[in-house]
């Protein structure tokens, strides 16, 4: 029997910075695909790579929690500081969103001049410095204790932010902005669908602030693909590729887990697969009942993978905004990823771009065949139109190839039919599913549980998990 002090299941981001900072362990690390990372992975297709979905890195900068894992376990990560984190071309106007504020705030008022503009962007920027900036954030619900520790983080939030915890962020936009076009609306809710899904009517300030930030901090891009950053950080870890754990069952004082391939045996667990999909794999009824009452959140990503050949300069990350809703989506926006020019593998037979726009979950899986690859179709090539309009140096004949993904490809491939999970805000901190279970020596890690999406948002979650691992 294989026997382990640790095991991970799933190497996305939570799964993966977990087993970095336990590689010293008796850890086993499970991944049921062959690329690592999940929707942050690189995958080889006629004989081309591309990045799955999510393509840029952020927070490896001074007193971020990213630069602080990597540091504490001696790991550099092989990348490169973008000139800007993206482009935003919205009825043939550009906005750079770059991290010195002073560039940015010139480029937006040349397309969305208001005088409010500085005061507005600048709060949201001390916001999220201010967040960041906080020590011993702690989430949890697993007993007495871990409760008393979470009202205390409550409570340095309502001391650091006083009357800002209560504002919405559409409040807050119609206090410093008022009446805004219906253009500039539009730039400020297509940029949370990059980072939460959401819009500006659904979620809090603190949330507003923090997704609408993370441009201002260095944005790297990942030499070789996201999926290489993966594979150097596991390369000592004791990883599983192309296994499946299909069961867990309780056992008195361990787990055991039970692929296709062999079973083994856990003293503890941690699960990085979304926490509303956890209780398909226990054989144990109470733990499959405390997963079942966690709700599925209905949102996943369109994407579009292209292979072009041109000889132009292109930034690494581009956000198109369009006038009506994309068909069979939510958003109204794509984000264009580009490979580097100089990148020898994405871009070894011209430039690798991934173009996702959020949509619906279910709605792909309710369709039949034929709808299915109908809307697959139009959708794909509703968006390649519109592409190719925004970039003009583009032509149809420079995409040597082109294919696409819904939620549906993601769940074959991935495990996984959606992306994220509810903002946290007031009315469901204590709803939201910590990465603590009230089961011993089980837990959760990221984009479903606490704290949030994205390489920082998860890593958060991963520092309180670890304390709670030692």
């Amino acid at each position: 029997m294989n026997n382990f002090d640790l095991a991970v299941i799933g190497s996305g981001i939570g799964g993966s910075l977990i087993s970095l900072m336990n590689k010293d362990k008796n850890l086993v690390l499970f991944e049921k695909d062959k690329n690592l990372g999940g929707t942050a992975s690189t995958f080889k297709r006629f004989g081309n790579y591309f990045n799955t979905a999510a393509t840029t890195f952020v927070g490896y900068e001074d007193n971020n929690i990213i630069k602080d894992i990597f540091d504490s376990v001696g790991f550099i990560p092989d990348i490169k500081e973008s000139s800007c984190a993206y482009r935003t071309i919205i009825n043939g106007k550009t906005i750079d969103r770059k991290r010195d504020f002073e560039d940015f705030l010139d480029s937006l008022n040349s397309v969305f001049y208001h005088k409010n503009n500085r005061y507005f962007w600048q709060t949201l920027k001390d916001i999220d410095e201010r967040f960041w900036g906080l020590k011993d954030i702690y989430f949890a619900k697993h007993s007495l204790n871990s409760y008393f520790k979470t009202l205390k983080t409550i409570e340095t939030l309502f001391k650091e932010y006083k009357f800002l915890m209560f504002k919405t962020a559409n409040s807050f936009i119609k206090d410093i902005l008022g009446d805004i076009s219906k253009e500039y609306e539009d730039f400020i809710d297509a940029q949370l669908q990059i980072t939460l899904q959401s819009t500006s009517k659904n979620i809090p300030l603190l949330s507003f602030a923090i997704a609408l930030s993370y441009p201002f901090h260095k944005v790297f891009y990942p030499n070789g693909g996201m999926g290489k950053l993966f594979d150097d950080m596991l390369k000592d870890i004791n990883l599983k590729r192309n296994e499946e754990i299909k069961f867990i069952k309780k056992e008195k004082n361990s787990y055991r887990l039970i692929s296709l391939k062999d079973e083994y045996i856990a003293s503890k667990v941690v699960l990085n697969i979304p926490v509303f999909e956890c209780s398909n794999i226990f054989l144990d009824e109470d733990i499959k009942n405390y997963y079942k009452k966690f709700s599925f959140y209905d949102q996943s990503a369109f994407v579009i993978y292209l292979k072009i050949d041109s000889k132009e300069d292109f930034l690494n990350h581009y956000q198109i905004i369009l006038k009506d809703i994309i068909p069979n989506t939510v958003s109204k926006s794509f984000f264009v990823s580009f490979s580097s020019k100089d990148d020898k593998k994405l871009s070894q037979n011209g430039y690798s771009v991934t173009i996702s726009c959020h949509s619906k979950a279910i709605v792909w899986s309710e369709m039949s065949k034929i709808e299915y690859e109908n809307k697959k179709e139009f959708t794909k090539n509703y968006i390649l139109e519109e592409f190719l309009r925004n970039f003009q140096n583009i032509k149809k004949d420079d995409i040597k190839i082109e294919f696409c993904a819904t939620s549906k490809t993601f769940k074959r491939y991935i495990n996984r039919f959606n992306c994220g999970s509810s903002p946290l805000n007031l009315n469901n901190i204590l709803k939201i599913p910590s990465c603590t279970t009230p089961f011993k020596n089980l837990y959760n890690i990221g984009d479903s549980v606490f704290a949030g999406q994205g390489w920082s948002g998860v890593a958060l979650g991963v520092k309180v998990l670890n304390s709670n691992l030692i």
